[in-house]
């Protein structure tokens, strides 16, 4: 555990986070003997870019210490064990900025062989049972990667005109030639090989594939001849594709889910040859985000959000009861099987590590961030009851922390809304953590909509935006007001995406809060329907098309009560995000400005919105613009003080 450490400036609390290490992936081989990860070590300086490395570690050799298998400065992802021991991954090693198949024999002994010769954007490697192919998939002729909360480059000419496809590829290991299988007009998210290593299950949609995983659909492909079939189309979003050991089965998470990458729901299962899908669990409460089949076909093992914490637990088909075998207050990625297992941790007290060993008994691996030190207070997990309704949340008190005084609070609502706060510690995009250190409580709440309480709580707030889960936030801050040394006049509302959307909302329709910071919000749902690339995702949450419905995307809007905004309000967008598109925040402080109400106004220099730069490489800039061809660097805290938005 990282003991807290006296409080920092917020300049030198945030350059800690540019140290940390952080994994990437991590893998175990299906004997339990090794463990492999992706370890990103930072850059000297704040803008390098990070290090990336796999390593290897022989859990049956104690002493053994881990073995670096790629080359220095290479770009890697994709760890993939065979049956047989072998690892496959993609690198760039021989060609910068190609990604390219690479595979160890025998990991940690030897060097990685270069399997064929790939062009275009390639992800997600995956051995057939068989070990004599590899599956990946490619967009061939595009570097970028997919995917619609990664910066989008401007259009010109006729918009919309050009649709990349990613194609599932089958890499012959013997020769390295590849075959391109899957239909040139559909865009493949995932897929999974059957066990006789004849078919894949995979999911896919036409047209563009930023927008259209929220329609995707199950079909299966012959890996020879290429014959398609369709098995499913789901009711709303599937992930997580599994084909049962046995053949006979497709699985996978079906749900209400905001953001591609963001998973959770129900497990359901599905003859392969096609039918009804059966909702494994029914009613339970708790969102599964990963699972895998056990050997026998008889169960599965799975990934949990509950309640605000992670979880790993055991379904057993026949009886539909389930054991948890692991429940902690942290967020972790898992690889293995309920004997043994790798995962990643981090919480708020310990920074990301690799562990493994029996599962839910593991021994930690890597060191990396042993110089870290926390610079927040204690975690307190805070549940209310609104109505009927019963929330969790989490609760960082400030540090140092004096039970004699009271302190300001800042609510930082998450994203999605098909998303959820767990215990993680801070990376350097937006880590309002850190505000503990600076004297703040930070309240972050799960309101319904959010995963982690169920299937039917995640669907709460459909064509409902902003009202119930609004009131589960102010009920929460009132529980935490009631229990805690908060200045009850001092609270402000702070968030990212949806969170930027629920903070213009909120100044919209309470005075409750001193202060606001808007990251990315959305002020208009009418408007946006038609600016943002991914508009599919809203059908499911609102019901209809903004065409044929517009009323109900009117009364969650916060533009139409802006002359209600009496609380200062920091905007801040990203110049190239597609998803939550700039025009939006213009809108909300432009008509702040019109109604005079404190946004931006910074003494001495020119007046005009913040902007921070699109997300890169997983992190956020605070860069932003008071004058055309001027930028500066800042951090969150700062910018809220600059414009008097303190709390």
């Amino acid at each position: 555990m990282a003991a807290a450490a006296p409080p920092q400036s917020p300049e030198a609390a945030q350059n800690s986070l540019f140290a940390l290490h952080d994994f990437r992936d991590v893998a175990i081989s299906q004997d339990g003997g090794k463990v492999a990860w992706i370890e990103s070590a930072p850059g000297k300086f704040e803008s390098d870019l990070p290090t990336l490395s796999i390593y290897i570690k022989d859990l049956g050799d104690v002493g053994a210490v881990a073995k670096r298998i790629s080359d220095p400065g290479s770009m890697v992802q994709g760890l993939a064990w065979s049956q047989d021991g072998r690892l496959a991954f993609l690198s760039d090693t021989e060609s910068h900025g190609q990604m390219q198949l690479y595979v160890a024999e025998k990991p940690g002994r030897g060097k990685p062989r270069k399997i064929g010769e790939l062009k275009g954007y390639v992800e997600l490697p995956q051995w057939s049972p068989d070990g004599k192919s590899i599956a990946v998939l490619q967009i061939e002729g595009s570097s970028r990667v997919p995917g619609p909360t990664e910066a989008t480059p401007a259009e010109t000419g006729v918009i919309a005109s050009t649709v990349t496809e990613k194609r599932l590829t089958i890499v012959n290991l013997a020769t390295g030639a590849a075959r391109t299988i899957s239909p040139a007009d559909m865009y493949v998210y995932e897929f999974d090989w059957s066990p006789d290593s004849k078919n894949l299950a995979y999911l896919a949609a036409p047209g563009d594939g930023d927008n259209n995983w929220y329609i995707a659909e199950l079909y299966a492909i012959d890996a020879a001849s290429g014959a398609v079939r369709h098995i499913f189309k789901p009711s709303l979003q599937a992930a997580n594709v599994r084909w049962s050991p046995d053949g006979k089965t497709i699985a996978f998470i079906g749900g209400l889910m905001s953001d591609e990458g963001v998973t959770g729901g129900d497990i359901y299962a599905i003859p392969a040859e096609g039918g009804t899908p059966r909702d494994l669990t029914p009613d339970r409460k708790a969102s599964p985000n990963w699972f895998r089949w056990s050997p026998s076909s008889k169960q599965i093992l799975m990934t949990e959000n509950i309640s605000g914490s992670s979880a790993i637990s055991t379904l057993d088909l026949a009886s539909g009861s389930v054991e948890t075998l692991w429940k902690g207050a942290e967020s972790m990625a898992f690889s293995g099987d309920a004997a043994t297992s790798a995962v990643v941790r981090s919480s708020f007290d310990q920074p990301p590590e690799v562990w493994a060993g029996a599962t839910g008994k593991w021994q930690q691996l890597t060191h990396s961030n042993n110089a870290q030190q926390r610079e927040w207070g204690d975690a307190k997990s805070v549940t209310w009851n609104n109505g009927s309704v019963e929330v969790q949340g989490w609760l960082v008190l400030p540090q140092p922390y004096d039970p004699a005084k009271h302190y300001p609070m800042i609510v930082v609502v998450h994203g999605g809304p098909a998303s959820g706060v767990r215990p993680s510690w801070p990376h350097s995009g937006l880590p309002l953590h850190l505000l503990s250190g600076q004297g703040y409580f930070v309240f972050m709440p799960n309101p319904r909509g959010s995963y982690g309480e169920g299937e039917a709580f995640t669907r709460a707030n459909a064509k409902d935006f902003g009202h119930g889960d609004l009131d589960d936030i102010l009920a929460g801050v009132e529980t935490v007001v009631k229990n805690y040394l908060v200045d009850n006049e001092r609270v402000g509302i702070a968030g990212w995406s949806y969170g930027g959307y629920m903070t213009m909302w909120a100044v919209t329709q309470t005075n409750r809060f001193r202060a606001a910071f808007a990251g990315a919000g959305i002020a208009n749902w009418q408007s946006y329907y038609g600016e943002n690339g991914i508009d599919q995702w809203m059908i499911p949450y609102f019901g209809a098309s903004v065409y044929d419905d517009p009323a109900v995307y009117a009364k969650s809007s916060p533009i139409n009560f802006i002359k209600n905004v009496k609380t200062p309000t920091l905007v801040m967008v990203g110049d190239r995000d597609a998803e939550c598109p700039p025009a939006q925040s213009y809108e909300f402080w432009h008509a702040l400005k019109t109604f005079g109400v404190k946004t931006d106004e910074l003494p001495g220099r020119a007046t005009n919105v913040h902007f921070a730069d699109t997300f890169e490489n997983g992190e956020l800039h605070f860069d932003y613009r008071l004058q055309p061809g001027v930028v500066e660097r800042s951090n969150a805290l700062d910018l809220m003080r600059s414009v008097g938005l303190e709390v």
